[in-house]
């Protein structure tokens, strides 16, 4: 594995690999990477010829700034990791790479954009098209790939390839899950032992509203799931919502067109946990 800290260098290389007709596949992460991003190389390594991975801690994508500055960082262990896991590019770039000048632009992602991760989070989805849009620049891959885990930002990316023309195709992984069902994520560092326990049951609860959805309306299965949630000790719930995979608008009737993905936030002591599970019901 090689490692390169320059965008120009880095674009010049992927040409170089393209004309070879060499398919390139693309992880971008924020490091403290775990076995769901290791999965995204393995995805890649599968689908493509050339694998890049890049770590880089997205301030702009942060609304707090202490969640920023407590983000885990460990770029050795990781580097050991992505060469473990067979990555051809680790692209490492300093925040002046990546920002030489204050990044001004101003995406409009609509609906997609308001709701659910928009709504508690102002100026998250901003942050990341700024930098998915200049990662994308820099790495003209044929696919990229994302964890479903984050399954808005999945979507919300989709519609940035969408605006700005890129011709990558966006690949959604599924969640990889610790042995008690908590979805992995580098945050979970940041959990005490007993919080990791606690946190086990936002998957549960998950499962257990797709397994009983049919037996209540969408309002009172979101009520009753709301209150198991609310009864999780050591937790505070900031939303949980079913809405239509595709516009991600909240749905009111089972019957509506499409699948549907039941999104859950909720902060384990002072941690931002995310999950989601999919009803398909086509």
């Amino acid at each position: 594995m090689i490692t390169i800290e320059s965008k120009e260098h880095l674009h010049h290389q992927v040409s170089i690999l393209k004309s070879e007709g060499k398919t390139i596949g693309f992880v971008p992460t924020m490091g403290a990477l775990h076995k769901g991003h290791l999965s995204l190389i393995e995805a890649s390594n599968k689908a493509c010829d050339i694998t890049i991975s890049s770590i880089f801690v997205n301030p702009n994508q942060f609304n707090d700034k202490d969640d920023y500055q407590q983000y885990p960082r460990t770029f050795e262990t990781d580097k050991a990791l992505l060469e473990q896991a067979n990555c051809d590019i680790l692209f490492a770039p300093s925040q002046e790479e990546m920002y030489p000048e204050k990044d001004s632009r101003e995406f409009d992602f609509g609906e997609l954009g308001n709701v659910m991760e928009g709504a508690h989070r102002p100026g998250h989805f901003n942050g990341v098209a700024q930098i998915v849009s200049k990662l994308f620049d820099a790495v003209p891959a044929h696919k990229a790939f994302f964890g479903q885990k984050d399954f808005q930002q999945y979507v919300i990316i989709k519609d940035l390839v969408k605006q700005l023309n890129y011709n990558i195709e966006i690949i959604a992984c599924p969640i990889v899950r610790e042995k008690n069902g908590l979805a992995m994520s580098s945050r979970n560092q940041r959990l005490s032992e007993k919080e990791k326990e606690i946190a086990s049951n936002i998957f549960k609860i998950l499962s257990w509203a797709k397994k009983n959805y049919l037996d209540y309306s969408v309002s009172d299965l979101k009520d009753i799931v709301a209150k198991k949630y609310k009864e999780l000790e050591h937790t505070r719930l900031e939303y949980f919502d079913i809405v239509n995979d595709t516009n991600l608008q909240t749905i009111k009737t089972w019957e509506e067109d499409g699948n549907f993905v039941a999104c859950v936030a909720i902060f384990c002591g002072k941690v931002r946990l995310i999950d989601n599970i999919v009803f398909n019901l086509q």
